[in-house]
C-alpha cells in the first residue's frame, strides 16, 4: 500500500500569454499531474516546451491563466504566501547578488523566507556542511565559480528546509563533477521525505532521478506516470526512446 502523501497537484493548469492586442500563445494547456511525499517527479520536453512556465505556475511566481494549482494543500491562486512558505525554488537564472557572500545571501533569504532568527544560524552551518560550502562561505558571489554559485543558489533554495523544491534545469551549464554533486544532493533530499519537482531536457538526469515523468511538448502532457510503466506500456527499453516515440506520436 503506497502511504505516500499527494503534495503537488494540477488541475488543469494553462498559461496564455498575448503576443498583441490579437494574437495570444498557449504556453501550457490544461496540464494535470501530480507529486507525492518523497517522489521525484521530472517534466521533460526540448526547450521551448513550457517547462519553466509550468514550474513558475506552480510555485507562484506566475498566475494561471486558468485551472490551478494544489501545492500543500494550498490553492496557488488563493493562497499564494502559505505555497511559498513550504517551497524552494532553484531557477536558471541564479540571481544572485555579486556585492555579497554567501553567509550574507543565506540570511538574507532565511529572514525573507520567514525562518525565526536563533535558528538562522545553525541552519545555515547545516546547510554549509550538506554543500561543502565553508571554504568559500565568505568570498563575495562575484568571485566565485559557476559550480560554488550553483551551490549557493541551491543552498538559497533550501535554506528555510523547505517540504517541496522545485529545480528548473538544475545541471544546465555545470561541468560533469558539479553536475553530478548536484544530482547526489537531489537524491538525498529525496531520502529526507521531500517532494521535489525539476525540469530538464537531459535524459540521463531523469532517469536517474526521477519517479515519474511528464512528456511536454508545445505546452501539452503527452505521457505521464511511473517510468517503468510508460516504458512497458509503450514498449520501450529507454527514456530516450520513450521521448522519441512520443515526440514523433505527438507531430501526427
Amino acid at each position: 500500500m503506497n502511504s505516500r502523501k499527494i503534495k503537488v497537484r494540477t488541475v488543469d493548469l494553462t498559461k496564455n500569454f498575448n503576443l498583441n492586442r490579437k494574437e495570444t500563445i498557449t504556453a501550457v494547456r490544461k496540464m494535470n499531474l501530480e507529486a507525492a511525499s518523497g517522489e521525484v517527479l521530472g517534466i521533460l520536453g526540448p526547450n521551448g516546451a513550457g517547462k519553466t512556465t509550468a514550474l513558475r505556475m506552480i510555485s507562484t511566481i506566475l498566475k494561471p491563466t486558468s485551472g490551478t494549482a494544489i501545492v500543500n494543500g494550498h490553492d496557488v491562486k488563493a493562497e499564494p504566501l502559505e505555497v511559498r512558505q513550504s517551497i524552494g525554488y532553484l531557477a536558471t537564472e541564479m540571481g544572485l547578488y555579486g556585492r555579497l557572500t554567501p553567509r550574507e545571501t543565506l540570511t538574507f533569504f532565511a529572514r525573507i523566507n520567514g525562518l525565526e532568527e536563533d535558528l538562522i544560524e545553525p541552519r545555515m552551518e547545516k546547510v554549509f556542511d550538506i554543500l561543502d560550502m565553508n571554504e568559500f562561505e565568505g568570498r563575495r558571489v562575484t568571485n566565485l565559480s559557476t559550480g560554488m554559485k550553483q551551490k549557493l543558489s541551491l543552498a538559497r533554495s533550501i535554506i528555510h528546509d523547505p517540504e517541496i523544491l522545485f529545480f528548473d534545469e538544475p545541471t544546465q551549464g555545470l561541468d560533469l563533477m558539479t553536475s553530478k554533486t548536484v544530482m547526489d544532493y537531489i537524491e538525498e533530499f529525496k531520502k529526507e521525505g521531500k517532494t521535489i519537482i525539476l525540469s530538464t531536457h537531459i535524459m540521463h538526469v531523469a532517469e536517474k532521478l526521477c519517479d515519474k515523468i511528464a512528456i511536454l511538448f508545445e505546452g501539452e502532457i503527452k505521457a505521464f506516470g511511473e517510468i517503468s510503466g510508460l516504458l512497458k506500456r509503450n514498449d520501450q527499453e529507454s527514456l530516450e526512446s520513450l521521448f522519441f516515440k512520443v515526440a514523433e506520436e505527438g507531430r501526427n
